[in-house]
């Protein structure tokens, strides 16, 4: 299952946010055990490291940077991406850049926390939590 994951899952895990903590790191651990192929979108990562900076210091926001360069695959962004986000429906050009992403790369599913964001998508989405519940588990060792 490919998947694009919303940076605020991506936040849950790198500034161990409650309560979405373990849902979100479920959804990481996945893409670990290579259960699912995760990916962000390109700009993600900026997004990601301005936010995180502000509350952990650029040191660990970097370090988050890393994890998630080593950890999902990443999707580009280029103009045809923009001008579909900016020619959706939606309020937000973050999420409708986001789903343009995800239509481009052919994914499967969206993961948010914030499912409203993604209205009318005709790509699935669902919470970390649905997204964990409708995986296989993983055997114990």
């Amino acid at each position: 299952m490919n998947i694009l994951i919303d940076v605020n899952v991506v936040l849950d895990v790198i500034l161990e946010r409650q309560p979405w903590l373990g849902d979100s790191k479920g959804v990481w651990d996945a893409c670990h055990q290579m259960r699912i192929a995760g990916h962000l979108v390109a700009t993600g990562l900026t997004n990601l490291f301005y936010i995180s900076r502000r509350t952990i210091g650029t040191e660990k926001a970097r370090a988050g940077v890393h994890i998630c360069l080593a950890t999902f695959e990443i999707i580009s962004v280029g103009r045809l991406e923009l001008e579909q986000a900016d020619a959706m429906a939606g309020s937000d050009l973050e999420d409708n850049l986001s789903l343009a992403c995800a239509l481009s790369a052919r994914l499967d599913v969206i993961v948010t926390r914030d499912p409203s964001g993604f209205a009318g998508s005709p790509i699935l989405v669902l919470t970390p939590a649905e997204l964990l519940a409708k995986l296989p588990k993983v055997p114990d060792a």
